[in-house]
């Protein structure tokens, strides 16, 4: 299944070619204060593998807090931020907003809340490894 998606206007966007076809997509709604404030829904297939296009990347805000382990690409015209990212061992791992979704049907997104209070740094990196897209490519 072919997922793509974007900011509102279309600076960021992203391509997932999620393998294999899904029968439900898990959307998990962090709880995170940021992800709060902006709606961060994400969602991830490991075995995926995402192309990211960035039309102009001085237009294109990369936000960190807490642990600086997860990089939140912000565009800098909309506001809107269709991905995360994190750099481990040398390996971008990344999830996607389901918000930035442009034509899958709300009825295959699996909402759940997601909370990551009290985790370490090893196991939060640990868990983006096993369960964040590995196969990251940005292109311009």
């Amino acid at each position: 299944m072919q997922v793509t998606g974007s900011c509102h206007c279309g600076n960021i966007s992203f391509s997932l070619d999620w393998r294999p076809d899904p029968i439900e997509i898990p959307a998990r709604a962090c709880g995170c204060s940021f992800c709060v404030k902006h709606g961060g829904v994400w969602t991830s297939c490991p075995t995926g593998r995402l192309q990211v296009r960035v039309r102009d990347s001085a237009r294109v805000s990369r936000y960190a807090f807490g642990t600086k382990t997860a990089e939140f690409h912000v565009c800098v015209d909309c506001g809107v931020v269709p991905l995360v990212t994190s750099l481990i061992d040398r390996r971008v791992y990344a999830v996607v907003s389901v918000n930035a979704f442009d034509d899958v049907e709300a009825s295959r997104l699996r909402r759940t809340p997601a909370s990551f209070d009290g985790e370490s740094e090893g196991d939060r990196l640990a868990r983006r490894q096993r369960n964040w897209i590995g196969q990251v490519e940005f292109t311009s």
